[in-house]
């Protein structure tokens, strides 16, 4: 597993971030069955800049607490089988790790959400971390049965790291 973390903001959490994403990360990845060893770019920002982001790729000007940008696309959410043989770009040349995509992260929203739902920046970045390995590996919730399945696989990912509110 490969992280790339990258931060254009001052991070105030009182604890080891880097780790918890580590950990969020790989823990939703195992509960989804990915088998592959995989990369994954963590962009940690402030509002104005996801905000930017926001308005350049999804028209919308206002921030938001996360995006992702996945590499590949799946038919079947969490669906891994066809990845090498229809989509090989999507595996590093050099480490055959699966790219899996860009998540980007408001910290300035970490905190306010943290604060609004009564529990720990912790959480909430663990729970944002989560969300978006949910979609990097195909899983949405545009429609109320996607909303459904994602929201409990969500928790189950949650409660399998003990990151409760």
């Amino acid at each position: 597993m490969t992280i790339h973390l990258e931060e254009e903001t001052k991070v105030p959490f009182a604890f080891d971030y880097e780790a918890l994403l580590t950990q969020v990360i790989e823990g939703a990845l195992d509960y989804i069955g990915c088998p592959y060893e995989a990369e994954v770019n963590v962009l940690l920002t402030d509002n104005e800049a996801i905000r930017e982001i926001n308005r350049e790729n999804r028209d919308i000007d206002a921030p938001t607490d996360v995006l992702s940008f996945p590499m590949a696309e799946y038919e079947i959410p969490g669906e891994f089988d066809s990845l090498e043989e229809e989509q090989p770009e999507v595996f590093h040349p050099d480490t055959g790790e699966l790219m899996l995509g860009d998540i980007v992260i408001s910290v300035e929203k970490v905190l306010s959400q943290a604060e609004e739902f009564g529990h720990s920046a912790e959480r909430e970045l663990g729970f944002l971390a989560a969300h978006s390995v949910l979609h990097l590996c195909g899983f949405d919730h545009m429609e109320e049965e996607e909303r459904i399945v994602m929201e409990e696989k969500q928790r189950e990912i949650m409660d399998s790291l003990k990151l409760y509110r």
